[in-house]
């Protein structure tokens, strides 16, 4: 870009240095340059930022200025006005103060213009440029999360929260704040800052302090005006404090008249330099960052000497080599995989991974495994690929050559995979060790990078392997749908040629080694370690267990009941016609919108794309309470659902080995703890309706046992009440109320004995649902009533039980501050979405309501599960299903007793002696021929 003079249609992008270092110090885990030793973990980091920053902004938004602001030193103006002034600050690391210098240097290195001012702050040398911009007509974008460099937002200047994607402008300000940018100082003047030391009004938080200048306009008003306030306290603070409240607001007014040395010309964009970028990159040993940049700037990349060495647990680790597929070795004699048991046996520990000819565990085959012990140093085993060309899908079934056989592989490497003296670590471990428990190898102890990135992630993004490497590794794993195709002519991986299939499988293992040694480090970090070490990793062999044992499932019961469904959806078509007046495809879409919106003329529809009406079941849902053809074609649909989904497709899940049904848990399957149940999904059965309930009587006992279902009752209830400090409810279930109509009779002011079915129904709606954040319209929806009825009720609960909106406002405000909630067992479940705006606002506030009590319920049932195999182990039992707040176990019919016994403790003290829950746990028992029976 050419020589310009800064103005309209400019648009200067300024980045807070200090939040960049800071943010990349504590993402990566110590690193060290390996001719030297030198800290360089947050300079890593640091000129990741910056890649990713220069590579997203260079679109039409692009901006024609930049530059990175830092501070210089630790003295500035505000030091002589306070020298109090930041004394509480911790000391910076040791391993980041030479790391200061370096960050310079690397902004430097990608020629973006690099400012500090001796005396002043980052933040006034920002609040200068930032004015002079707007000044000038520019736009300007802040890059940074700081909340003292809110009071700059508004015309033409903005912030973006580049951890989050969020930008802040006035109305993400007004929701920090309470207030509008220019009276932000104001409110922090009261508030004070407890980091920067600055002192405010005692007592006065953000809250107050909004309420406070929203009242009298300004602070010099609220001033001069403070012995008009009502509150005895608060007014005496205003009055005495008032010098120490106008000292606080000059800490924290930014200065925009820094007398700076250089203009907004001298920020000018200007393209990277590879004469500077890569020598800097190569002393530093970024060596998979200087590939990646040579790559994209058409240079050849530098020679960095020598690899530097992996990092280790305890942290001490220089940057790991690049990827290079053309060092993994495809193994296949046994000589040779001696050569890695051996390399195992000194490291103490091995990257697994199996490759297999389908998803699903209890039928695939063992194609291969491959192993890793070093970024970088992998090794794949082939035991049953096939001779053919990968397209061919009529190949020959004989085994290509160079292949050892299955049998020899695992009575070499079972012992390896058994020692506990070795670590196994894997990405989603528990499909790995299904795999090989079917082959006789019980594989522990384990470690599994998926589980550690959800237990520091949860919420805030995918786990799975590609994400997990492209985000933490900047690295794309090999694709596996060019190798086994799409479609009529997709391949098994025993397919695939062992050139391909070696670096396909060894890069897998080089990978999740590389994942466990960043993600080790960081679970203390993260505050997160007893979550993984007690919730997430010692539940994978007990979910593997009890997914091999399956369940039971009667195909007769199934096809009779598929058969009455299909009945009873005949007669529900029979009476939708005559409600609709004519014949129609009730199961069309379409055909059904022009019926309700266009024949009947009911009110609510609305045309998608395709001009066709929406007919989902929001849309029938809001229908249904005033009209009976669209409760009518919900039932059938329920019934539909039920049939193709559970009578139907549950007979083609039966395995013909076992004759049961194995379903999977997912661990990651959902952001608040609860184990997600798929192929089949039987968690979702619904009992609700009798149709649903019925579906229960398909699963069965094999002759001589029964099932027995152990189930918390109330659970999340009682949890709300422990959580929200609700004595009410705590009362109640200390009595052993019946919680549903206690809650009536609070809410209606009815009597217990003159309670009807009807009222109570309504208050457990209300009950279940304001855990889940339920709106007046949900409620509405749920008990099919007018939408103002409904919000009555609501309003009526939390006027008799206002420790629930308490805990809705505080669980609320403490997500928008920290960006995450926490169950009480320490779990974090992240809200990104939190601060957006809209529907996606209502919908992150509901989760983040029901987060803390819906996630420490699911705690603590993994909690249960992780303890049962010990209670329950000689006696002839097994744990079957998980389904929410259940556990479904098939007992001798001798044993049920003590069963139940042994369950029933371990479940109900579940929680002890972590958490101490003000409300006792308790369980219901049940016993019968069918889960319908038990439970």
């Amino acid at each position: 870009m050419g020589d310009t003079t800064f103005g309209k249609g400019c648009h200067l992008h300024l980045i807070d240095g200090s939040a960049f270092i800071f943010r990349a110090y504590h993402a990566l885990p110590p690193l060290t340059r390996k001719s030297d030793g030198l800290p360089i973990g947050a300079v890593a980091g640091f000129c990741n930022m910056l890649h990713r920053y220069v590579e997203g902004n260079n679109g039409p938004d692009a901006p024609t200025h930049v530059a990175v602001i830092f501070d210089k030193g630790s003295h500035t103006f505000r030091n002589d006005l306070y020298d109090l002034y930041k004394a509480n600050r911790d000391a910076m690391p040791e391993d980041l103060r030479p790391q200061i210098p370096l960050t310079r240097r690397a902004t430097e290195a990608f020629n973006i213009a690099c400012k500090e001012m001796e005396g002043y702050e980052a933040d006034d040398i920002i609040a200068t440029l930032a004015c002079q911009a707007r000044d000038a007509g520019g736009r300007v974008t802040i890059i940074s999360s700081d909340k003292d460099l809110m009071q700059l937002v508004g015309d033409g200047v903005e912030m973006l929260d580049a951890m989050k994607n969020r930008r802040i402008d006035r109305d993400g300000v007004f929701e920090k704040f309470g207030v509008g940018p220019e009276r932000v100082v104001d409110v922090q003047a009261l508030a004070g800052d407890s980091v920067d030391n600055v002192p405010g009004a005692p007592g006065i938080g953000i809250k107050t302090a909004a309420l406070l200048i929203n009242e009298f306009g300004d602070l010099e008003t609220l001033l001069d005006q403070a012995d008009q306030i009502k509150q005895p306290k608060r007014r005496q603070i205003l009055i005495e404090k008032r010098d120490q409240i106008e000292l606080s607001k000059k800490l924290v007014q930014l200065d925009c008249e820094t007398p700076l040395d250089f203009g907004l010309d001298d920020l000018e964009v200007r393209d990277a330099d590879p004469d500077k970028l890569m020598p800097f990159l190569a002393e530093m040993e970024f060596r998979t960052l200087s590939r990646r940049i040579a790559e994209q700037l058409g240079v050849e990349a530098p020679t960095i000497a020598e690899p530097a060495a992996a990092v280790e647990p305890d942290g001490e680790a220089a940057e790991a080599p690049a990827f290079d597929q053309s060092e993994y070795s495809c193994v296949s004699d046994a000589a040779t995989l001696q050569v890695w048991i051996d390399r195992i046996r000194e490291r103490g520990w091995v990257a697994v991974d199996t490759e297999t000819t389908g998803l699903n565990e209890m039928i695939a085959e063992l194609v291969g495994i491959s192993l890793c012990v070093e970024p970088g140093q992998a090794c794949y085993i082939p035991l049953i690929h096939k001779a053919g060309a990968a397209e061919d899908l009529f190949g020959s079934d004989d085994l290509v050559e160079g292949q050892m056989l299955v049998q020899e592989v695992l009575d070499l490497l079972g012992p390896v995979l058994e020692d506990p003296a070795i670590l196994k670590i894997g990405q989603n471990m528990k499909y790995d060790a299904k795999i090989l428990a079917r082959h006789g190898i019980a594989v522990a102890p384990i470690d599994d990078t998926m589980l550690m990135s959800y237990a520091m992630h949860g919420g805030e993004h995918g786990h799975g392997m590609d994400t997990l490497s492209e985000r933490y590794l900047g690295h794309t794993p090999i694709p596996i749908k060019p190798l086994l195709g799409s479609g009529k002519s997709a391949i098994t991986f025993d397919r695939v040629p062992l050139d391909k299939a070696t670096d396909y499988a060894a890069e897998d293992a080089d990978i999740t080694l590389r994942l466990w040694q960043i993600f080790k480090p960081q679970l203390h970090r993260s505050k997160v370690t007893t979550v993984y070490e007690t919730l997430e990793r010692p539940l994978v062999p007990v979910l593997a267990q009890m997914e091999m044992h399956g369940i039971k499932v009667d195909r007769d019961t199934l096809s009779r009941m598929s058969n009455a469904f299909a009945q009873k959806m005949a007669g529900l078509e029979s009476e939708i016609h005559e409600l609709a007046g004519e014949s129609f495809n009730v199961g069309s879409p379409a055909q059904l919108g022009e019926i309700l919106f266009d024949k009947m003329a009911l009110e609510g529809g609305k045309r998608g794309k395709t001009g066709k009406y929406s007919t989902g079941a929001d849309v029938l849902e809001d229908l249904a309470t005033e009209h009976e053809l669209p409760r009518r074609v919900l039932d059938w649909r329920q019934l539909s659902k039920l049939k193709s989904t559970y009578t139907d497709a549950l007979q083609t899940h039966i395995n013909p080995d076992t004759g049961r049904v194995h379903t999977s848990y997912a661990i990651t399957g959902a952001n608040t703890g609860r184990l997600a149940s798929t192929d089949p999904n039987l968690q979702n059965i619904p009992v609700r309706t009798e149709e649903g309930r019925r579906i229960r009587e398909a699963f069965v006992a094999e002759p001589g046992n029964v099932l027995v279902s152990l189930d918390y009752s109330q659970i999340e209830l009682r949890i709300l009440a422990h959580i929200a400090d609700i004595s009410a409810l705590k009362q109640a279930f200390a009595e052993g109320l019946d919680i549903h109509a206690m809650t009536a009779s609070e809410m209606f002011d009815v009597p217990l004995d003159k309670m009807t079915p009807e009222i109570r129904r309504q208050a457990k709606a209300i009950n279940f649902g304001v855990i889940y954040g339920i709106s007046g319209f949900g409620l509405a929806r749920n008990l099919r009533i007018p939408r103002g009825q409904a919000q009555e009720f609501i309003d009526r609960y939390f006027e008799r039980f206002p420790g629930i909106r308490a805990y809705m406002d505080d669980t609320k405000a403490f997500a928008k501050e920290h960006g995450y909630v926490q169950t009480l067992f320490g779990r974090r479940i992240h809200t990104p979405e939190i601060n957006a705006k809209g529907p996606r606002a209502s919908f992150a506030y509901r989760a983040a309501i029901n987060a803390p009590i819906q996630g420490t319920a699911a705690d603590v049932i993994r909690r249960a599960m992780v303890r049962m195999p010990a209670a329950i182990e000689g006696l002839p039992a097994r744990m079957l299903l998980q389904v929410h707040d259940e556990l479904l176990f098939e007992v001798a019919e001798d044993a049920v007793d003590t069963v139940i016994e042994r369950a029933r403790e371990i479940m109900e003290s579940a929680a002890d002696p972590a958490v101490h829950l003000d409300v006792r746990l308790t369980v219901d028992a049940g016993q019968g021929a069918n889960w319908a029976e038990a439970h």
